[in-house]
């Protein structure tokens, strides 16, 4: 497929409306479909690829999410940097329902999903170092501030499996460790997209206060209800929050996401960069 955007929204439903002269676009991928087709329209000036993660009437769950269709998918559109809004529970008293947290780590506690694109007889190591673009982080705090948010710079993700919430005991555990924030769906799709030499941002929206917080005895057990009532509550802002990121997007990129995996072994080849690779492709 030729390239026809150069930025996705990988969101919920309610940022549709982002969008103009927004149009339908089949995806086919050697994973299967993507969650949705993905609508392509113009925001800002800049063509813009969206696509529902958990498909446009939220009928997916979180663990039968198909990520590498979906990063697949946009970079075959040509997609280079993908902006991910979503919800988080909150582990910290000081990171309180409404706030905007933009990721920077994240800790993966989920199991049996497919994370990878080189499953043989390519072999392939990610750096997880630093999986979230350090060039959009900023860029993302500044424009969530400005739609009026409540912006914490930095922060620590547990990704789990869901689709049910943590128990309170878990909540404490992943407290300890250090974690900030409990989420079910930044894993694998930030590393599949880093595979792939994406940069991808994070602006997570905090719904609630996560089972088991520590010095709240009055947190009750969180509910899908009340989760999407907070969401709904802050999308205008979240709207506005991502139309001044892409606003903010410089022409070129200076990160280095770009550099993808460095190396691909293949038996009985030499070491080939990636990036050569995909150009191949």
């Amino acid at each position: 497929m030729n390239a026809v955007a150069d930025f996705a929204v990988i969101g919920g439903s309610g940022l549709y409306h982002l969008l103009d002269d927004a149009q339908s676009i089949a995806v086919d991928t050697p994973y299967g479909p993507p969650s949705e087709a993905v609508t392509l329209g113009t925001v800002a000036g800049r063509r813009v690829a969206f696509l529902p993660r958990h498909g446009a009437r939220h009928t997916i769950p979180p663990h039968r999410i198909n990520y590498r269709a979906n990063i697949w998918g946009l970079r075959s559109m040509g997609v280079e940097r993908v902006l991910a809004p979503c919800a988080v529970g909150s582990l910290r008293v000081d990171r309180a329902p409404g706030e905007v947290v933009v990721c920077d780590q994240l800790v993966d506690r989920t199991h049996s999903r497919a994370d990878t694109f080189y499953e043989g007889p390519e072999v392939a190591h990610l750096s997880g170092a630093d999986l979230y673009c350090e060039e959009l982080g900023p860029l993302a705090a500044a424009a969530s501030r400005s739609a009026g948010l409540v912006v914490h710079e930095r922060g620590t993700v547990v990704v789990v499996q869901g689709p049910r919430f943590s128990t309170r005991a878990e909540s404490r555990i992943y407290a300890g460790l250090g974690c900030d924030l409990v989420n079910m769906t930044q894993y694998p799709e930030v590393a599949l997209a880093r595979e792939l030499g994406m940069c991808y941002v994070a602006i997570a929206l905090v719904t609630d206060y996560d089972s088991g917080l520590e010095g709240r005895t009055d947190v009750a057990a969180v509910t899908q209800k009340d989760v999407l009532a907070v969401f709904n509550q802050n999308i205008a802002k979240l709207r506005v929050a991502l139309l001044g990121l892409l606003e903010r997007m410089p022409a070129r990129r200076g990160c280095r996401c770009a550099a993808g995996v460095p190396v691909v072994m293949t038996a009985g080849e030499a070491m080939v960069p990636v990036s050569s690779r995909q150009e191949e492709q």
